[in-house]
């Protein structure tokens, strides 16, 4: 049974990352746009991974590698997500139950594959990802707990949710349920692409059902098709009580109350690849969040987790990342 209390409840596509190096001519021989995401069908999935090499397999999606992240940072938290009854399905759950995550939904047994996401690291550690959702199209409000959902501080939703019609609704179960209970609803933008497709509706959700937003630079310019980054801060400091915008090299801003937050990036950082860099900043904050640190702790914490992802290949920290914690509150 779920923990009393949760910090965090994440829903997402539940996916199997497939990561491997790559050179420039790899994106152009396969037409790519580079840092994107694209959705693609079973056959061109196929199609790449063949092209791709050596990879390396690991459980992923941007929400699940949030909730990987909190746990690794001591945190409780549970996912939402839909597998299917097949061996990448079995990899899911078995890693992010390893983890400490709680995971409760069962593997459907008919239906599409389990999801994967074909990531190619050039050089510059960009990542460039072609997902197959598979079994995450079927996603919808019956795979929501509403117990489990009252139990949570916060409600974190995946903006990538909002390409299936089925999973919209489970969004707005979540987003309704988390409200009634009195807690607090989270939603990252994911990709400046998926923001493209689907920006007045994300509008309507920022300015309607979100407490707190996650962001990168590209994606909130986009969100509200500002010429800068000082234009689009003027839209969204109207319109949720805490904007978390993260700008690579450049660091974090967050704000809230009329005030704003400046979060140095960690210097010196080798990046080797940048999967995981937004979903690891998240976990940070919302664990800080969900434990009582202020926002500039929180942003510092966030800082530190995606420091320490893109320092290797893969969304999810490989080593230790628990004593960032107390580094975060020293400052």
């Amino acid at each position: 049974m779920t923990a009393d209390r949760v910090d965090v409840i994440c829903i997402g596509n539940a996916i199997v990352d497939v990561l491997a190096k790559v050179d420039e001519e790899f994106l152009d021989e396969h037409a790519m746009v580079k840092g994107s995401m694209a959705l693609i069908d079973g056959g061109r999935a196929e199609a790449i991974y063949a092209a791709m090499g050596e990879t390396i397999e690991t459980s992923g999606g941007s929400a699940a590698n949030t909730a990987a992240g909190i746990a690794a940072l001591g945190g409780k938290v549970q996912y939402i997500g839909r597998v299917r009854n097949d061996p990448l399905g079995s990899v899911f759950q078995r890693e992010i139950r390893g983890l400490g995550v709680i995971f409760e939904n069962e593997p459907a047994t008919e239906g599409p594959s389990t999801a994967r996401s074909m990531i190619v690291i050039t050089p510059d550690g960009q990542r460039t990802m072609n997902t197959y959702l598979g079994a995450c199209v079927d996603l919808s409000p019956d795979d929501v707990d509403p117990a489990a959902v009252a139990r949570a501080e916060v409600a974190y939703l995946e903006g990538y949710l909002w390409d299936q019609p089925s999973a919209k609704d489970a969004m707005r179960k979540v987003m309704r349920l988390a409200h009634e209970a009195g807690r607090k609803v989270a939603l990252t933008l994911s990709d400046s692409f998926c923001v493209d497709r689907h920006r007045a509706e994300f509008r309507h959700l920022v300015e309607n059902h979100i407490d707190i937003l996650f962001a990168n630079e590209a994606e909130i310019k986009s969100l509200y098709e500002a010429r800068d980054f000082d234009e689009a801060l003027q839209h969204v400091h109207h319109h949720v009580d805490i904007a978390v915008l993260t700008r690579s090299e450049r660091g974090s801003v967050i704000l809230a109350d009329n005030h704003v937050h400046i979060i140095d990036a960690v210097p010196n950082v080798n990046v080797v690849d940048t999967t995981g860099a937004g979903d690891l900043y998240a976990a940070g904050f919302l664990y800080g969040f969900t434990h009582q640190f202020d926002l500039h702790a929180c942003g510092r914490l966030g800082s530190l987790c995606a420091a320490e992802v893109i320092a290797q290949i893969g969304p999810r920290p490989q080593k230790a990342i628990k004593p960032l914690v107390e580094l975060a509150l020293k400052g």
